[in-house]
């Protein structure tokens, strides 16, 4: 007899590449829309991950992380900050949703209004990817390599589970840091400091 208990599942990968690329990227925005308990990306292969609401200590993250980070977007003034629903068009045509991004001012501004009600067609320049239990590792770090490959200019991958953060930069290999308690980066987010204890 189970205990009733209910835990993160694992994404949905559904590798229909050549029918989803039929799909236009309206139609691919209005699917989402349709299913929005559900986080969806797809892969510029043309696969499609869903993935199914968090549990309770990952939402509880992500909330803190996002209330964190929203103080110093609004201090700071240069840029625009965008939670976990948000989901990007990447130059290589992936449509993905980082748990957290920062995309400088000017080129939010320089969208239409059209492609700032859709999935924005730009890369943010600065994401963040929380993992929670049943976020396989390498897939969330293949997703931090293409979003710098897409030019994002600073990326961090947080793992609660092993209290590990991964930072990857266009021009340097990825540094792992174990156990951090802070964690920060000037010049692209001069002044921001990250308590990963509020995080742990």
């Amino acid at each position: 007899m189970g205990t009733g208990v209910i835990t993160e599942t694992q994404p949905l990968i559904l590798h229909l590449g050549p029918t989803l690329r039929k799909m236009s990227d309206h139609e691919f925005f209005e699917f989402c829309q349709l299913n929005r308990d559900l986080r969806i990306e797809r892969t510029r292969e043309g696969d499609l991950i869903i993935m199914p609401p968090t549990g309770g200590k990952t939402g509880r993250r992500n909330f803190t992380l996002t209330g964190l980070f929203t103080a110093w977007v609004e201090a700071d003034g240069r840029g625009i900050g965008f939670d976990s629903s948000t989901g990007f068009t990447l130059p290589n045509g992936a449509k993905r949703s980082p748990d957290l991004a920062w995309i400088e001012r000017s080129r939010w501004v320089a969208l239409t209004e059209e492609e700032k009600e859709g999935f924005p067609p730009l890369c943010p320049d600065f994401v963040v990817e929380l993992r929670s239990r049943s976020d396989a590792l390498e897939m969330l770090q293949e997703k931090m390599t293409e979003y710098i490959a897409n030019g994002a200019q600073l990326g961090w991958l947080i793992d609660p589970q092993e209290k590990k953060v991964y930072i990857y930069h266009p021009s340097a290999d990825v540094c792992c840091l174990e156990n951090p308690e802070t964690i920060s980066d000037d010049p692209v987010l001069p002044g921001f400091v990250l308590d990963l204890r509020r995080i742990w």
